[in-house]
């Protein structure tokens, strides 16, 4: 079989999540190389290249773009920038991928959707939790079993997710940068107050992981149903009537992340442990519980995962599909859906 031909990648961006969370993934995957990268503190740019053996080194996207030939663009940026970055890169006709959520408003997060259907190329939207080898297992028999119906109907979708320590030593390889020279960012909100908008930003910036993630294990759309005002508790109602709820931080932990989802049937459940997303080398857990009835045993299995943390596997996802062997795992119309039922949920819960 002929070797594959080595997808030629470019990086806008080398900060903090550029580097520790997606450049050195790709730039240890076979199939790939990190031909060029951009980066407007040029000293930086100069250092991480060097690291990582990128052989060019942009001060900026556009001059990236002139001179490159890619097969894919990766941009961690600020997601308050995507409405003003992103239908840039697209205009290179390339795949594009960016950090969650798809952008700070949705009038900006509509202006992506409309210039990725003009490109003719997507855009992939950053839910690593979607590629944890653990999602990856639990996405897989859900769907099975909501197929065969061996343990009867879905009943219930919970997702538990305390402030914790996200970044588990993550960062502890990182080239620091100066001072972020002031860049073009995106117009907030007009129909928001301040004082509102800020609310909404910080809701999608810390739990938009888990708005997207309810979709995905229900397998349908849902719809916002009740706020607490407390800000702590998120219930919904998923499209043929499955009740699902999202518990945000009823407590925290200092030196740990205690992020879950459990999925139930009527005979039993899908639950899902999911790790701080910066942790290396270390994927989630699966532990499948069935209990059929009609004297059978009731059976407790928890699989062995792959040694291989969500955001690697989130690479080869991207570059998967980059070949056309998957489809992008979310795409910037459905990275819409979940900025609508952010808007949902802060309407129920502050009443604007």
């Amino acid at each position: 079989m002929p070797e594959k031909k080595k997808l030629r990648i470019g990086f806008v961006g080398v900060g903090g999540m550029g580097q520790c969370a997606h450049l050195k993934n790709y730039a240890t995957l076979p199939d790939c190389e990190v031909v060029a990268l951009a980066e407007i503190r040029e000293d930086l740019g100069r250092k991480v290249a060097a690291r990582y053996g990128v052989p060019k080194v942009y001060r900026d996207h556009t001059a990236m773009l002139a001179a490159e030939r890619l097969d894919g663009i990766v941009a961690s940026q600020p997601f308050c920038r995507h409405g003003t970055l992103v239908p840039e890169l697209l205009k290179a006709g390339v795949p594009v991928f960016t950090e969650k959520p798809l952008a700070g408003s949705l009038a900006m997060g509509a202006k992506i959707v409309s210039a990725v259907r003009q490109s003719g190329t997507w855009h992939m939207v950053g839910y690593h939790k979607r590629s944890d080898p653990a999602t990856m297992a639990a996405k897989a028999e859900i769907d099975r079993l909501k197929a065969s119906g061996e343990l009867g109907a879905m009943k219930y979708v919970r997702l538990l997710m305390p402030a914790g320590d996200w970044i588990a030593g993550g960062f502890n390889d990182l080239i620091h940068g100066g001072a972020v020279p002031e860049l073009p960012w995106d117009p907030p909100d007009r129909t928001l107050s301040k004082k509102h908008y800020q609310l909404y930003i910080g809701f999608v910036n810390y739990y938009i992981h888990q708005v997207n993630l309810l979709r995905h294990l229900l397998g349908e759309p849902y719809q916002v149903a009740y706020a607490d005002p407390s800000g702590v508790l998120f219930a919904g109602r998923s499209r043929s009537g499955v009740p699902c709820v999202i518990e945000m931080s009823p407590y925290q932990t200092t030196l740990d992340w205690q992020e879950s989802a459990l999925v139930c049937f009527e005979r039993g459940y899908v639950k899902l442990g999911l790790p701080a997303p910066l942790a290396c080398n270390r994927p989630g857990t699966l532990e499948i519980f069935r209990d059929p009835g009609n004297g059978a045993t009731p059976q407790t299995i928890r699989p062995q995962l792959p040694w291989v943390h969500a955001m690697r596997q989130q690479a080869i996802n991207f570059l998967r599909a980059i070949r056309g062997e998957i489809k992008p795992l979310c795409e910037a119309a459905e990275a819409l859906e979940d900025l609508k039922v952010a808007r949902q949920y802060l309407k129920l819960w502050k009443g604007v």
